[in-house]
């Protein structure tokens, strides 16, 4: 009876050794397959990345090409007639190398500009970072555009307070309020109001209006109106000497200070962004 009883005991211990090595074995199975599904969930989100980035810098290619093409076209076509031999009145020949110079500078904002996007999608760790006061970086781009906005009767307010201090890199915190007043004078109307404050803050951000009282923009390129060669107005923004990068500088600049942004048309007129800034950008 007793051997009859260990004889099954065995039995049953035998058949759930062997049922626990299965469930181990099924599980285990179970695992890799799992493992095996997300590897390659992994491995298809990194080919739909890398398609998509090979697809961002064609396009980006492709634009600055296009943009390229204008400014070389004028700079070929007026020193062909400069060096075609013709006599030329001197008034003529004089606005010819005006011409010139003016598309050789838009050559070289453009090349700037992509470089700095370049720079900052690819290379941001070579990005110092130092204390910076806000207020003066708004106030060293209001004193830059001042002959400009003056032509345009365009008053700038930098209502942002005097110990506005965070970690980050100067160049780009410029480059911000720069591109921002800079489009506010180019595309917004003249006899307008641009005003910079600061409406909140925390332990880890600053949070600021940047507004004009201008025409504000149609509501189908607001969500657009950060997208590199955006134009709104093709024409215009090409006779105000614009790269179409501007504003694309001003989110890869926010971004960079651990921040978002938006736009909004203001409801008395005009537009507004709302943007924060990270206080300390060290980490």
């Amino acid at each position: 009876m007793w051997l009859l009883i260990s004889n099954i005991t065995v039995v049953v211990f035998g058949i759930t050794i062997l049922l626990l090595v299965w469930l181990r074995r099924r599980s285990a199975i179970k695992r890799l397959r799992q493992l095996a599904d997300e590897a390659e969930t992994s491995r298809q989100q990194i080919i739909i990345e890398q398609n998509r980035n090979r697809q961002i810098k064609q396009e980006m290619t492709n634009n600055i090409a296009h943009e390229l093409k204008t400014p070389v076209a004028s700079i070929r076509g007026y020193l062909e007639i400069l060096l075609s031999g013709r006599p030329i009145d001197p008034n003529r020949r004089q606005y010819f190398l005006d011409r010139c110079y003016q598309q050789t500078l838009r050559l070289s904002s453009l090349i700037n500009d992509v470089s700095l996007i370049n720079k900052l999608e690819e290379s941001s760790d070579l990005f110092p970072i130092e204390p910076v006061d806000l207020y003066l970086v708004a106030n060293e781009a209001v004193n830059e555009l001042s002959d400009r906005a003056e032509a345009d009767r365009v008053l700038v307010f930098n209502n942002l307070p005097s110990d506005v201090i965070v970690q980050g890199n100067k160049g780009l915190l410029y480059a911000i309020f720069r591109n921002l007043i800079e489009n506010a004078i180019s595309y917004a109307g003249q006899d307008i109001r641009v005003v910079m404050e600061c409406y909140k803050s925390d332990a880890d951000h600053y949070y600021l209006h940047f507004y004009d009282t201008g025409c504000g923009v149609a509501s189908e390129y607001l969500p657009k109106l950060f997208d590199r060669f955006l134009r709104i107005d093709s024409g215009r923004s090409r006779k105000m000497g614009g790269t179409g990068l501007g504003l694309s500088i001003v989110k890869h600049a926010v971004l960079f200070h651990g921040g978002d942004i938006y736009a909004n048309n203001r409801p008395d007129g005009g537009l507004e962004f709302f943007f924060s800034i990270k206080t300390d950008n060290r980490n």
